[in-house]
């Protein structure tokens, strides 16, 4: 299985310490060593990076946990490969555009003998049982809506679309527009937030300690979900199996 990371923000945040905990689950602390990638937004634009090398062994990786990667929606991962060869095609997040806007795409899980029906706007460029879902949502969402919908109608969308990819097996997946982060569980996921009053946080996977207290405003705050708690000293609330987040200005929001 992969493991996800997403970050929703209220102000652009630093998300160095998160993706560099994060990054060492490819290959250095666990086993998810067929690629990973992550993708930041940057107003409408994005930044996508994405390795078929371990994160671990990853100059490219080890470019992006020294580099000002400073954004409002962040999502990564670190996979391990159960459907598709890897090769950078196959490396998570995937990136469409819909309405104008981008979309940003990861998922853990395995979907067995999952083909869905998929017209020309959308179509895998890869072999991953995860890209075709992420083809197949966009493609409904496309079809559900003129234009760029709300986050609340956008919701309940996802609501009645993600339980018929649920129904092929394992969804854990994360959805970014820039705007908002939509998190589905099938397994495992778990999510705080980071807000005023602010305290210390220490990395699980890495000998790193943040005081946030020193480096956050009192507007500050960020939504951070993850696969399995990154943090040794805060709180993390597991998510129940079937459940759908949403989360906007760094608080969830339904």
């Amino acid at each position: 299985m992969c493991q996800l990371l997403g970050l929703n923000c209220a102000t652009p945040t630093d998300a160095n310490f998160s993706f560099s905990g994060f990054s060492q689950r490819g290959g250095a602390t666990d086993h998810h060593a067929d690629g990973w990638g992550v993708a930041f937004f940057e107003g409408k634009g994005l930044r996508l990076f994405v390795d078929q090398q371990s994160a671990a062994e990853s100059a490219m990786a080890a470019f992006l946990r020294g580099y000002p990667l400073k954004s409002r929606n962040v999502i990564a991962h670190v996979r391990k490969a159960t459907v598709g060869n890897v090769c950078l095609e196959n490396a998570h997040p995937f990136t469409r555009e819909l309405w104008g806007r981008h979309w940003v795409f990861a998922h853990n899980g395995d979907l067995k003998d999952y083909h869905p029906h998929l017209h020309a706007q959308f179509r895998p460029v890869g072999s991953t049982d995860s890209e075709r879902a992420f083809c197949w949502l966009m493609q409904e969402l496309a079809k559900s809506h003129a234009d760029l919908p709300s986050v609340e109608e956008l919701t309940l969308t996802l609501r009645e679309l993600i339980p018929q990819v649920r129904r092929f097996g394992t969804f854990n997946c994360l959805l970014s527009n820039g705007e908002a982060l939509w998190a589905h569980c099938s397994t495992h996921l778990h999510w705080l937030v980071r807000e005023h009053p602010f305290t210390t946080a220490t990395l699980m996977d890495e000998d790193w300690t943040v005081n946030f207290a020193e480096v956050a405003g009192p507007g500050d705050r960020v939504a951070v979900v993850v696969t399995q708690p990154l943090t040794r000293d805060e709180t993390w609330t597991p998510f129940a199996a079937g459940e759908l987040k949403v989360f906007v200005d760094g608080r969830p929001a339904g």
